[in-house]
């Protein structure tokens, strides 16, 4: 698909694209996607109508910035707490942590993870750029992991599969809520199972 965004240099022109794209967040996480249209992003902006497809095709080009944004936002944590990892691993204590900081991230962006990922199923760019973090976060644990020594045989499928345990429990604890499961419980068969699934297998 042939790129639409206008790359401003000059340092008015980067703030102003970059309000937008702020504004685009902030309407997106109140009202969502299908209910924010291009005026009233602009006015949220500050900007003009026209001002805003002087930098974006339309909407969607605005979403996919929209996206990036939300995706340097959640990666930032994670890489942090990859760097600080040391040797030798302490998964007893790492995973319970990576599993607490994945929680306050699903609060803190509820709204705009709920309007992102609706829109994984119906938009191939959307549902490319979540895989594509999928495969970053993947590898770059993956090749710490092995630079400080921890051995296993599928070490790869073991973050994967990690990544997908801590992502389901974080929607069920954050978005689903279901009255009868007792979420402290299953908070503590997520870290064991992960903390087995690292040190056992």
């Amino acid at each position: 698909m042939k790129a639409t965004v206008r790359q401003p240099r000059q340092e008015r022109s980067i703030e102003t694209k970059n309000k937008i794209i702020r504004a685009g967040y902030e309407l997106f996480s109140e009202v969502g996607y299908y209910g924010t249209n291009t005026a009233e992003i602009a006015k949220r902006a500050g900007v003009s109508t026209g001002i805003v497809y002087g930098y974006f095709a339309d909407k969607r080009d605005i979403l996919i910035c929209v996206l990036e944004t939300y995706i340097d936002e959640v990666f930032l944590p994670v890489s942090d707490m990859i760097d600080a990892l040391s040797s030798p691993v302490d998964f007893e204590s790492v995973i319970p942590k990576v599993l607490d900081e994945t929680i306050k991230m699903h609060k803190r962006k509820s709204k705009i993870h709920e309007t992102l990922h609706s829109l994984a199923s119906s938009d191939e760019a959307v549902n490319a750029k979540f895989i594509a973090l999928e495969d970053k976060l993947t590898l770059e644990i993956y090749e710490k992991l092995l630079n400080l020594g921890v051995e296993g045989e599928d070490l790869k499928e073991k973050i994967h599969f990690s990544m997908g345990i801590i992502q389901n429990f974080c929607h069920e604890y954050v978005f689903d809520s279901h009255p009868y499961i007792d979420y402290s419980a299953m908070r503590k068969m997520v870290n064991r199972t992960l903390i087995n699934l690292f040190t056992r297998y």
